[in-house]
Protein backbone atom coordinates (compact mmCIF):
# COMPACT_ATOMS: atom_id res chain seq x y z
CA UNK A 1 0.00 0.00 0.00
CA UNK A 2 1.41 3.60 -0.77
CA UNK A 3 2.41 6.00 1.59
CA UNK A 4 -0.39 8.54 -0.19
CA UNK A 5 -3.25 5.33 0.04
CA UNK A 6 -2.11 5.08 4.06
CA UNK A 7 -2.82 9.21 4.99
CA UNK A 8 -5.79 9.16 2.70
CA UNK A 9 -7.23 6.14 5.46
CA UNK A 10 -5.86 7.35 8.11
CA UNK A 11 -7.53 10.54 7.63
CA UNK A 12 -10.43 8.83 7.05
CA UNK A 13 -10.43 7.50 10.82
CA UNK A 14 -9.34 3.79 9.46
CA UNK A 15 -7.89 1.92 12.41
CA UNK A 16 -6.12 -0.69 10.21
CA UNK A 17 -4.06 2.08 8.47
CA UNK A 18 -3.24 4.01 11.83
CA UNK A 19 -1.73 0.57 13.07
CA UNK A 20 0.07 0.13 9.51
CA UNK A 21 1.37 3.43 9.52
CA UNK A 22 2.64 3.50 13.10
CA UNK A 23 3.87 -0.44 11.99
CA UNK A 24 5.89 1.02 8.89
CA UNK A 25 7.30 3.73 10.90
CA UNK A 26 7.80 2.63 14.20
CA UNK A 27 10.97 0.72 14.30
CA UNK A 28 12.90 3.45 12.34
CA UNK A 29 11.24 6.54 14.77
CA UNK A 30 12.83 4.90 17.94
CA UNK A 31 15.67 3.45 16.71
CA UNK A 32 16.52 7.10 15.84
CA UNK A 33 15.33 8.67 19.01
CA UNK A 34 17.68 6.00 21.11
CA UNK A 35 20.73 7.52 19.05
CA UNK A 36 19.57 10.84 19.33
CA UNK A 37 18.71 10.47 22.89
CA UNK A 38 21.00 8.21 24.19
CA UNK A 39 18.18 6.92 26.69
CA UNK A 40 15.39 4.15 25.89
CA UNK A 41 12.66 5.58 28.41
CA UNK A 42 13.36 9.20 26.33
CA UNK A 43 13.15 7.58 23.45
CA UNK A 44 10.09 5.83 23.85
CA UNK A 45 8.41 8.49 25.42
CA UNK A 46 9.32 10.66 22.08
CA UNK A 47 8.40 8.18 19.48
CA UNK A 48 4.84 8.79 20.97
CA UNK A 49 4.81 11.84 20.92
CA UNK A 50 6.16 11.87 17.11
CA UNK A 51 3.21 9.76 16.01
CA UNK A 52 0.72 11.69 18.00
CA UNK A 53 2.52 14.57 15.68
CA UNK A 54 2.10 13.07 12.83
CA UNK A 55 -1.79 11.94 13.41
CA UNK A 56 -2.51 15.71 14.10
CA UNK A 57 -0.28 16.49 10.60
CA UNK A 58 -1.70 14.11 8.09
CA UNK A 59 -3.90 16.59 6.64
CA UNK A 60 -0.57 19.54 5.79
CA UNK A 61 1.63 16.31 4.77
CA UNK A 62 2.16 17.21 0.80
CA UNK A 63 1.36 13.67 -0.77
CA UNK A 64 4.04 14.43 -3.72
CA UNK A 65 6.28 14.14 -1.35
CA UNK A 66 7.66 10.85 0.34
CA UNK A 67 6.16 9.61 3.97
CA UNK A 68 9.61 8.16 5.43
CA UNK A 69 11.69 11.78 5.60
CA UNK A 70 8.76 13.45 6.63
CA UNK A 71 8.07 11.53 9.74
CA UNK A 72 11.67 11.28 10.65
CA UNK A 73 12.04 15.73 10.47
CA UNK A 74 9.79 15.29 12.92
CA UNK A 75 11.06 12.76 14.87
CA UNK A 76 14.34 15.21 14.91
CA UNK A 77 12.30 17.75 15.79
CA UNK A 78 10.97 15.90 18.85
CA UNK A 79 14.20 14.90 19.68
CA UNK A 80 16.14 18.30 19.71
CA UNK A 81 13.00 19.59 21.80
CA UNK A 82 13.37 16.51 24.28
CA UNK A 83 17.34 17.38 24.48
CA UNK A 84 16.90 21.05 25.11
CA UNK A 85 14.62 20.17 28.14
CA UNK A 86 16.80 17.80 29.47
CA UNK A 87 19.49 20.15 29.42
CA UNK A 88 18.33 22.49 31.25
CA UNK A 89 17.99 20.60 34.33
CA UNK A 90 19.90 17.38 35.60
CA UNK A 91 19.69 14.13 34.69
CA UNK A 92 16.90 11.82 37.38
CA UNK A 93 18.20 9.87 39.28
CA UNK A 94 15.28 7.04 39.03
CA UNK A 95 17.13 6.11 35.47
CA UNK A 96 20.35 5.58 36.90
CA UNK A 97 20.10 1.70 37.54
CA UNK A 98 18.93 1.41 33.40
CA UNK A 99 22.74 3.07 32.56
CA UNK A 100 24.46 0.13 30.66
CA UNK A 101 27.39 -0.97 32.35
CA UNK A 102 30.20 0.09 30.21
CA UNK A 103 33.54 -1.70 31.21
CA UNK A 104 35.20 -2.77 28.18
CA UNK A 105 35.79 -6.49 27.88
CA UNK A 106 38.27 -5.99 25.48
CA UNK A 107 39.65 -3.76 22.61
CA UNK A 108 36.51 -3.82 20.40
CA UNK A 109 34.13 -3.04 23.23
CA UNK A 110 36.43 -0.53 24.24
CA UNK A 111 36.61 0.58 20.54
CA UNK A 112 32.65 0.74 20.27
CA UNK A 113 32.54 2.75 23.39
CA UNK A 114 34.71 5.24 22.28
CA UNK A 115 32.98 5.88 18.85
CA UNK A 116 29.58 6.12 20.59
CA UNK A 117 31.19 8.58 23.13
CA UNK A 118 32.51 10.45 19.89
CA UNK A 119 29.16 10.72 18.10
CA UNK A 120 27.29 11.54 21.39
CA UNK A 121 29.48 13.99 21.54
CA UNK A 122 29.04 15.67 18.16
CA UNK A 123 27.03 18.93 18.05
CA UNK A 124 23.61 17.95 17.19
CA UNK A 125 23.51 18.50 13.68
CA UNK A 126 26.60 16.94 13.07
CA UNK A 127 25.39 13.94 15.02
CA UNK A 128 22.01 13.88 13.37
CA UNK A 129 23.23 13.78 10.07
CA UNK A 130 26.05 11.38 11.01
CA UNK A 131 23.17 8.95 12.74
CA UNK A 132 21.16 9.14 9.85
CA UNK A 133 23.56 8.30 7.19
CA UNK A 134 25.80 5.80 9.38
CA UNK A 135 23.52 4.15 11.40
CA UNK A 136 19.81 4.35 9.69
CA UNK A 137 21.27 4.10 5.91
CA UNK A 138 19.60 7.27 4.11
CA UNK A 139 20.71 8.78 1.59
CA UNK A 140 22.04 12.43 1.30
CA UNK A 141 18.65 13.55 -0.60
CA UNK A 142 16.66 11.85 1.66
CA UNK A 143 18.55 13.36 5.61
CA UNK A 144 18.05 16.93 3.56
CA UNK A 145 14.60 16.34 3.27
CA UNK A 146 14.17 15.13 7.28
CA UNK A 147 16.41 18.05 8.59
CA UNK A 148 15.26 20.69 5.77
CA UNK A 149 18.83 21.57 4.52
CA UNK A 150 20.40 21.23 1.48
CA UNK A 151 22.39 18.19 0.28
CA UNK A 152 25.79 19.93 -0.01
CA UNK A 153 25.38 21.30 4.03
CA UNK A 154 24.05 17.49 4.72
CA UNK A 155 27.90 16.76 2.91
CA UNK A 156 29.44 19.61 4.96
CA UNK A 157 27.91 17.89 8.29
CA UNK A 158 28.97 14.30 7.94
CA UNK A 159 32.17 15.58 6.62
CA UNK A 160 32.96 17.29 9.83
CA UNK A 161 31.36 14.69 12.00
CA UNK A 162 33.94 12.61 10.59
CA UNK A 163 37.02 14.45 11.19
CA UNK A 164 35.72 15.34 14.80
CA UNK A 165 35.13 11.19 15.37
CA UNK A 166 38.61 10.38 13.88
CA UNK A 167 39.90 13.38 16.46
CA UNK A 168 38.57 11.81 19.50
CA UNK A 169 40.03 8.23 18.62
CA UNK A 170 43.24 9.63 17.66
CA UNK A 171 43.45 11.74 21.18
CA UNK A 172 42.09 8.58 22.88
CA UNK A 173 44.98 6.44 21.10
CA UNK A 174 42.57 4.86 19.23
CA UNK A 175 44.46 5.50 15.99
CA UNK A 176 47.70 6.04 14.57
CA UNK A 177 48.44 9.75 13.53
CA UNK A 178 49.37 8.01 10.24
CA UNK A 179 46.08 6.60 9.74
CA UNK A 180 44.54 9.58 10.89
CA UNK A 181 45.68 11.47 7.78
CA UNK A 182 45.01 8.89 5.66
CA UNK A 183 41.41 9.64 6.16
CA UNK A 184 42.02 13.49 5.71
CA UNK A 185 42.94 14.04 2.69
Amino acid sequence: MTDAVIVRRCLAGDPGATRELVERFQKDVYGLCVRLLGHHQDAEDVTQEVFLRVFRSLGRWDATRPLRPWVLGIAVNRCRTCAGRRSRGPELADYLHEAPDRRPGDDSAELTHEIRAAVDGLRDDYRTVFVLFHERGQSYDEIAEVIGRPVGTVKTWLHRARLELLDHLRSRGLVAEEEAKEFKV
